[in-house]
């Protein structure tokens, strides 16, 4: 029975969702993730009140007061919402517009740059098959390696639209300034030496850029575009543009807003295993 699962599975992820809604086909019992009841019952998110931080202020003279609010954000939610960071509103207009195109493109296009095989990561396609008993995430997505430069694989990486390449490249200079602030802000909001957390992860640590597209579906209510999960790295950077994006906290799931211009920072568990160290340290003392 495992095993029938798992290759029904793999036969779907072989397929696009956006050919799915394209050839107008409802989504199977592997992408269903609750009963028609249940459905009918889903309470709706309450928006969270994410916290806000100036990233601005925490190289001025308002570090101190900023650095409190950024510690606060760690313990209490584990993410926060940055503005001023520095990348300017039409760049990040750029890098959601280039991404819309290449999502817009023919299938045939899109496929250029597809996985080898389903349990493969990077390149264009759904990510791997689940465990037994999940359900498969209704989306289709790009996942990029696009630092250290020596990992990344050319073959994944879009020709058209022909600016995506440059956009991109662009963008992961800006997110290299961005988590480079952000890194050593944590250390010092916790009372760390501010290089602590780049020599952790050292200089040439990986950075990935992931690229998701959630098509139209006939049962909104009964899908789920990204699974429950949390990420294995230090931290996840992203740009929103549609609000969806939920978090759990206290056993209950909020919505996350949009925040123009904003970037939504979500500790990976390598940093909340930091976060919880360093804090019950301070505490301690």
């Amino acid at each position: 029975m495992a095993s029938s699962s798992n290759t029904l599975a793999e036969v779907l992820l072989s397929r696009r969702v956006q050919e799915m809604v394209v050839n107008g086909e409802r989504p199977v019992s592997l992408y269903i993730c609750r009963d028609e009841k249940d459905a009918q019952n889903a309470p709706i998110s309450p928006l969270a009140p994410i916290p806000i931080i100036d990233l601005s202020l925490l190289s001025s003279s308002s570090t101190e007061e900023e650095l409190q609010k950024l510690k606060s954000a760690l313990c209490c939610w584990g993410c926060f919402q940055a503005i001023n960071h520095g990348i300017p509103s039409s760049f990040l207009d750029e890098i959601q517009q280039v991404t819309r195109e290449f999502f817009r493109q023919s299938m045939e296009e899109k496929k250029k740059y597809s996985k080898g095989v389903v349990e493969e990561m990077e390149g264009y396609g759904g990510d791997p098959s689940p465990e037994q008993g999940q359900f498969l995430d209704w989306q289709d997505r790009l996942l990029l390696t696009v630092y250290p430069h020596d990992l990344r694989v050319p073959k994944f990486w879009p020709q058209n639209p022909q600016s995506f390449s440059e956009i991109l490249e662009n963008y992961t200079c800006k997110m290299r300034m961005v988590t480079k602030l952000v890194s050593k802000s944590m250390a010092k909001s916790l009372h760390l030496e501010e290089n602590c957390f780049l020599e952790q992860f050292g200089e040439g640590a990986t950075l990935q850029a992931r690229f998701n597209h959630y098509p139209c579906c006939q049962r909104p209510d009964m899908v789920l575009g990204l699974k429950p999960h949390s990420d294995g790295t230090g931290y996840t950077i992203i740009l929103q543009d549609i609000e969806g994006l939920q978090i759990l906290q206290n056993q209950q799931w909020l919505t996350v807003p949009t925040v123009p211009n904003a970037l939504f920072i979500l500790m990976g568990d390598q940093m909340e295993v930091y976060v919880h160290k360093y804090t019950t340290t301070v505490i301690k003392i």
